[in-house]
């Protein structure tokens, strides 16, 4: 199939950026969206022009690091997938595909359609670790029975690869879901409730350090995450906080 390409394209953090226009031809179906971006590029460097930046890494749906705004929505219009994941019989011969990066305060432009999602690891680091017991016959962390309902939500929670994604489909670039699929794996688990008062302020409170805008209850970042994060883990979270500001006062 032959398309057009309008795409983002910024030098640095610094400069002011705009769309570009390509043309791709001969591009099989078959084809990732990445590694349609990879022929484009390969023909770029051919031509001795700067080939667009973009981020990428397993390209299997696990890192979370290829994220893109296709034609207004989060890694395109499939459902449940990352961008890598996204195959070209998602469009038609003739399609102009629009391609920009996050938009959004908290995840400034670096080059192109490469964004610093750097804030995402901040708020992670701010919930701190796990204490455990280590002296003596401590338990075996396999041995400790946990409600089925519970590891089941947990490991729900835990497949958030942190991309970006309900952020980028927020209007108001929130990261509630980000933080509270973080917030409810550990909160759900024995072994994270130590800490679970702390975490949850501190986590809330790097958050809004870090510029993400306040939920909007529109749903949109459940309907773009592509592990299917669901809307749940902010309500829990919400439990989480009230529950620990009431315990510190």
């Amino acid at each position: 199939m032959d398309l057009t390409l309008k795409i983002w394209r910024q030098k640095d953090a610094t400069s002011s950026g705009a769309m570009e226009t390509f043309q791709v031809t001969e591009i099989s179906e078959h084809m990732s969206f990445l590694e349609m971006i990879d022929v484009l590029n390969e023909r770029l460097i051919s031509e001795g022009k700067e080939p667009v930046a973009f981020d990428h890494d397993c390209r299997e749906g696990i890192c979370g690091s290829c994220s893109m705004y296709i034609n207004g929505e989060p890694h395109g219009p499939d459902r449940g997938v990352t961008t890598c994941q996204l195959h070209m019989r998602k469009f038609k011969n003739g399609d102009t595909i629009h391609i920009e990066p996050w938009r959004a305060k908290a995840f400034p432009v670096i080059k192109d359609l490469v964004v610093d999602r750097s804030a995402f690891d901040r708020i992670i680091q701010a919930g701190g670790y796990v204490s455990v017991n280590t002296s003596g016959n401590t338990q075996d962390a396999n041995a400790i029975p946990i409600p089925k309902d519970d590891a089941d939500n947990a490991f729900d929670a835990a497949t958030c690869i942190g991309c970006g994604a309900c952020v980028a489909a927020c209007k108001n670039s929130s990261a509630m879901l980000f933080v509270s699929a973080k917030v409810s794996q550990l909160a759900l688990l024995p072994q994270g409730k130590v800490e679970r008062h702390d975490r949850v302020l501190n986590m809330v409170d790097q958050m809004d350090t870090e510029g993400f805008g306040n939920c909007t209850n529109t749903g949109a970042c459940e309907i773009e995450c592509p592990k299917g994060i669901s809307l749940e883990n902010i309500a829990r979270m919400n439990r989480e906080l009230v529950s620990a500001n009431v315990s510190k006062s």
